[in-house]
């Protein structure tokens, strides 16, 4: 668990299959995130090709492709599943039911 004070950051990252890595946070935490809804606009629109998306690396606090494209790790633990069953977390569920009025 972390304190107020620290700052999330991703220590691990694996590329998994097509567009997902599964990222472990330093707070002991492992999320699956899923990249392509992500990747539909911008210079996110990189992404989509597979070789530059497996090109990533790790930077001091995230996932970094070539010193371009990088994403908060607070954003990623909050859209990241467990990686266990590929549910979301509570968070973003709770965003999605409210978005689409799911109880």
């Amino acid at each position: 668990m972390m304190k107020n004070n620290e700052v999330l950051a991703v220590t691990a990252a694996e590329y998994i299959e097509d567009y997902k890595l599964r990222l472990t946070f330093n707070n002991g935490a492992v999320r699956m995130v899923d990249f392509v809804p992500l990747m539909q606009k911008g210079i996110c629109k990189k992404l989509q090709n597979k070789d530059y998306f497996r090109s990533f690396t790790l930077d001091p606090f995230t996932v970094d492709w070539n010193n371009e494209i990088g994403f908060a790790p607070e954003y990623l633990y909050e859209i990241g599943a467990y990686p266990e069953s590929g549910e979301t977390t509570p968070l973003i569920a709770a965003e999605e039911q409210a978005e689409y009025g799911k109880k």
